[in-house]
């Protein structure tokens, strides 16, 4: 070889080593965001397949709670709203009509779909007016179980009645003897035995919310869960009250938790005990004993001096062959066990304080939310797919079930302590006086909500907005 073409072939090794020692060594953070690949799709193409689904809200009379006639609001007039049920690939059109005496909108929760979707009024949408009409459009990116409600005066549209199911199942789903929704509520009922009118009273503003003395399970007191033995159930757990925490106890049953927030977890975990907050979700897997006769209870017990019983299980009939197959809840996760040497982007602060409309605000980062006719601007602005470590203070002595629309994240700690959780999650309650820390990577580009889902916080101010900039 010539010496001139020896002289420029070492030339250029030694570039190739200088460029190679002078490329960054990969931070905590890229490792983060490796780590998360694989958790769920980024899209999924949709298969042409589109449901229409005509949905409206209008005043109801329905024998809910113990039977007599409630006046109520509803879709479709009926409480909870349908379960909409769609495959995976499937496109939803919702074709919304608003016969309410207010403005109103559809939000979907949990469901990552485009911004523009999400139901927020002055946000991603204007209001629905009364007699107005609205088509939300959208194909759900995962699988699971999410649900709908209005984001306006929500803290009394809801607690009227209006919330439904958005089941998502896979192209082919686990073939269950049977596949039920439980949509868990508790209603404040008055002398008469109708809805109590008063609404974000200073009592529920400076507690925990609106809690009733009511609690059913799709609108009744009486609910019965009958099965054959030997059935294997998947059992859809929501939490649609306004400020009430349920807690589930199986007792003997064999039930195990493989999804959260409409997530599957990496592997099956007990399901008694899960802190089911307002707008948290939970699938149950339920194996039932063939050899089991006798009445079974499940019952709540977040308060444990006050236990409430939430429904009764009555095993009966031929034996039946139970479904054998492998759980679904085989999810990815990242562990992200170095996430918290990754310094916090933000920490917010949920706090409360004196003044507004209401008399009471609540407030993140000492900023109570004006309104959704308000222009604000967004708390924090954030990066799509890129890894992000957030913290939460809760300096007050009353309950935050926060929820982040548009994304997944995962609890890290609590007061610094590993929270031993393996699965995400889109809403998560924060104690009194606790802290946590939370792990995230966005996909969804938008300007999204971000609030308490204690209905009466929320409309107090605990909102905000994180913009995610493309």
């Amino acid at each position: 070889m010539p010496v001139r073409l020896l002289f420029l072939t070492a030339l250029i090794a030694m570039a190739s080593c200088r460029d190679r020692s002078r490329a960054e060594p990969e931070t905590p953070s890229d490792l983060a965001r490796a780590e998360f690949n694989g958790s769920y799709p980024d899209n999924v193409e949709p298969n042409g397949v589109v449901r229409d689904v005509e949905i409206v809200a209008a005043p109801s009379e329905l024998p809910l709670v113990d039977g007599k006639a409630l006046q109520v609001w509803a879709y479709n007039g009926q409480v909870p709203g349908p379960v909409l049920r769609v495959r995976l690939g499937e496109t939803l059109r919702v074709h919304f009509t608003n016969n309410l005496p207010q403005e109103t909108t559809i939000h979907w929760h949990g469901v990552r779909l485009p911004n523009a979707m999400d139901g927020v009024p002055g946000v991603t949408q204007p209001p629905v007016p009364p007699g107005g009409e609205f088509i939300y459009e959208f194909t759900p990116k995962d699988a699971g179980t999410f649900w709908f409600h209005p984001h306006v005066r929500s803290s009394e549209q809801v607690e009227r009645g209006l919330y439904g199911v958005l089941v998502v199942e896979e192209a082919s789903p686990p073939p269950y003897s049977q596949d039920l929704v439980w949509v868990l509520d508790d209603w404040r009922l008055d002398a008469s035995g109708q809805i109590d009118p008063n609404f974000n009273t200073r009592h529920d503003l400076a507690m925990d919310g609106r809690w009733g003395g009511a609690i059913t399970i799709n609108g009744r007191t009486d609910t019965v869960l009958r099965v054959r033995p030997g059935e294997r159930i998947r059992l859809r757990l929501l939490n649609s009250a306004n400020g009430r925490v349920f807690a589930p106890d199986f007792g003997d049953l064999d039930a195990q938790a493989i999804a959260v927030d409409g997530l599957y977890l990496p592997s099956p975990v007990p399901a008694s005990g899960f802190e089911l907050a307002p707008g948290n979700r939970l699938d149950v897997d339920l194996v039932f004993d063939r050899s089991s006769s006798a009445p079974l209870e499940i019952w709540d017990r977040f308060i444990a001096r006050r236990p409430n019983r939430l429904a009764t299980v009555e095993i009966d009939g031929d034996l039946v062959d139970t479904p054998r197959f492998a759980s679904p809840a085989h999810a990815h996760v990242p562990a992200w066990s170095g996430a918290t040497t990754i310094p916090i982007e933000h920490t917010f602060v949920l706090d409360a304080q004196s003044g507004g409309e209401l008399g009471i605000q609540w407030t993140i980062d000492g900023v109570a939310f004006a309104g959704h006719d308000h222009a604000m601007a967004p708390a924090l602005t954030l990066e799509r797919d890129r890894f992000y470590h957030l913290s939460f203070s809760n300096t007050s002595p009353r309950i935050h079930p926060i929820h982040l629309h548009g994304m997944f994240f995962r609890l890290l700690t609590r007061n610094g302590a590993p929270s031993g959780e393996t699965w995400f999650r889109d809403t998560v309650l924060i104690h009194p006086r606790e802290q946590i820390d939370i792990g995230l990577v966005p996909t969804e580009a938008g300007t999204w909500m971000m609030h308490c889902h204690i209905l009466e916080h929320a409309e107090a101010g605990m909102m905000t907005t994180i913009a995610v900039a493309p």
